[in-house]
């Protein structure tokens, strides 16, 4: 029995949203897929968890594409995901671990390091933010990488913006007190002044 010309019509309208609809989503994964990588990395502290995580993300994502009305909210929508995965894996008990600067780390980050592609002031600072708590690091992340306001934070992680600000000053707090001289700005200035 040969399919009837409405259901032809039915099954290629279909394939098309399909396609339509994976078309999109490719073209979003390859527009933000470095980017969204880098704020993996930046509230996992590794490449291969950021990986995973973006993956995880995706994934997501891909699932709920239909249902995303807004398609300007989606890079927020993402990063959302991104933290609450990153937080769900932390709460696994075989996933558990704690970045923390013992002293042979902070001896290391007193001496300047040099690299061919920079002066090492980034490593050294990103070994110092690794050794915040993980919402703190996702304060910081979202508010000073990825540039966005504290509202824009508190929608992302679903924290108040009080949360957000006081998270923010005992981050910047903390990060201050464990920044070795080297890496300030100010003392280095000083060191080109004289």
């Amino acid at each position: 029995m040969d399919p009837t010309p409405e259901h032809q019509t039915g099954t290629t309208a279909v394939a098309d949203r399909r396609q339509t609809r994976d078309a999109d989503f490719a073209a979003y994964l390859a527009a933000r897929q470095p980017s969204l990588l880098r704020t993996a990395y930046l509230l996992t502290g590794n490449r291969h968890d950021a990986e995973d995580l973006v993956q995880n993300a995706f994934a997501k994502l891909y699932l709920s594409w239909d249902k995303v009305r807004n398609q300007g909210s989606i890079d927020g929508y993402v990063r959302r995901i991104l933290v609450n995965e990153h937080n769900s894996l932390w709460r696994r008990a075989w996933k558990k671990r704690e970045h923390i600067a013992d002293d042979e780390t902070l001896h290391r980050l007193d001496r300047p390091q040099h690299d061919a592609q920079h002066d090492g002031v980034d490593a050294a600072l990103w070994d110092v933010v690794q050794t915040l708590p993980r919402k703190a690091r996702a304060v910081v992340v979202l508010r000073y990488y990825e540039e966005m306001s504290e509202a824009e934070t508190a929608a992302v992680l679903g924290i108040s913006v009080g949360t957000v600000k006081s998270q923010t000053s005992r981050a910047l707090a903390t990060l201050r007190d464990r920044t070795p001289q080297t890496l300030n700005p100010r003392s280095r200035e000083e060191d080109d002044l004289s």
